[in-house]
């Protein structure tokens, strides 16, 4: 089932006896979790009711026996087991859940992983309740992701803002949305957030970042781009050189495929590349600068500083060093 039908279902009060919520992207998992938690019992229900448990800190048996009392002056009980992947008895779960107490939802949010589809127990999940699982967004996702889930707590944001997110942070969704939640705080709501709201309040520059230098790289701003680096190197942890050749990787792997696509128009590179428009278009602006043959060239220098930066065939210079080198060659 997939995230909005499940919401659905939870709004509804349409519950099931067992929820398994597993997966890599623990922020979905989280919603989820709180969502329940929040609908399945009234306040006043809630004392003698309600049982949350830690994975690390519990076993099945202790589970079993709570997820079987009987719900008082209440229609159900609500068993949650937070951190479930911890539990080093999971298995011992199967009994139950071939006969689970429909008066109880238990509830297990399993993080990071996910129960070994090939077992008994994953079947019996299944076959219970519901497995929701949440999956990683794709990093040429995540600039759409980033936008509709602002419009969700009654925002907006700017291409360029969701863009500089995006890059600075990458897919730890559960950071985004933090840092959407400060926003929230002193923005009002419907305010468009731009990346001026960015840099003062979540603290990621923005003029120098990692999209930026990547933007410079892209439109042949050479002098752009050395600003960006002397401040990387006064700021190491805003610019870590393996991340910036990563980045750079990414930019010339794109440009490279913008020259080989019959229709370069925008909305095709686009759709083909799976980016998001604005990005498209500085890419076809930018495959015009740096045709086939110096965007090889290109890649090799990014292998050889890849190396370097691991140690190999340069053991002595500085990160900054490396990443002033670099930049140059790739712009000369």
């Amino acid at each position: 089932m997939d995230f909005k039908s499940l919401q659905q279902q939870i709004i509804n009060k349409d519950f099931k006896p067992v929820y398994l919520f597993q997966g890599e992207e623990p922020l979905f998992i989280d919603q989820l979790s709180k969502l329940i938690h929040d609908i399945v019992l009234e306040d006043h229900e809630r004392d003698f009711n309600e049982v949350i448990l830690y994975g690390k800190d519990t076993d099945a048996r202790t589970v079993v026996l709570e997820a079987k009392g009987f719900p008082m002056m209440a229609e159900r009980r609500f068993v949650w087991v937070r951190e479930a992947q911890e539990m080093k008895d999971i298995d011992k779960l199967e009994s139950y859940l071939e006969n689970p107490n429909p008066s109880t939802v238990l509830l297990l949010a399993y993080k990071y992983k996910k129960v070994d589809s090939r077992k008994k127990i994953a079947k019996l999940f299944a076959k219970s309740g519901v497995v929701f699982n949440s999956e990683k967004i794709k990093e040429y996702q995540l600039v759409d992701w980033i936008t509709k889930y602002v419009t969700t707590v009654n925002y907006q944001i700017s291409s360029k803002a969701a863009l500089l997110l995006a890059e600075s942070i990458g897919n730890d969704l559960s950071r985004i949305a933090g840092e959407i939640e400060k926003l929230s705080i002193i923005l009002e709501k419907g305010t468009t957030i731009n990346e001026v709201h960015i840099e003062e309040n979540i603290g990621i520059s923005k003029d120098y970042n990692m999209f930026e230098l990547s933007s410079a790289v892209q439109n042949n701003d050479f002098l752009k781009a050395m600003k960006i680096i002397t401040y990387f190197k006064y700021n190491p942890k805003s610019g870590p050189l393996v991340v910036i050749i990563g980045s750079l990787y990414n930019l010339y792997s794109q440009l490279m495929k913008v020259h080989f696509l019959s229709d370069k128009s925008p909305q095709s590179v686009a759709s083909s590349l799976r980016v998001h428009p604005y990005v498209a278009g500085e890419l076809v602006k930018a495959a015009k600068i740096y045709n086939p043959k110096i965007i090889a060239r290109n890649i090799n220098y990014l292998y050889q500083y890849d190396l370097k930066s691991k140690g190999i065939g340069d053991s002595h210079s500085e990160d900054s060093e490396l990443m002033t080198e670099l930049v140059y060659k790739l712009m000369h």
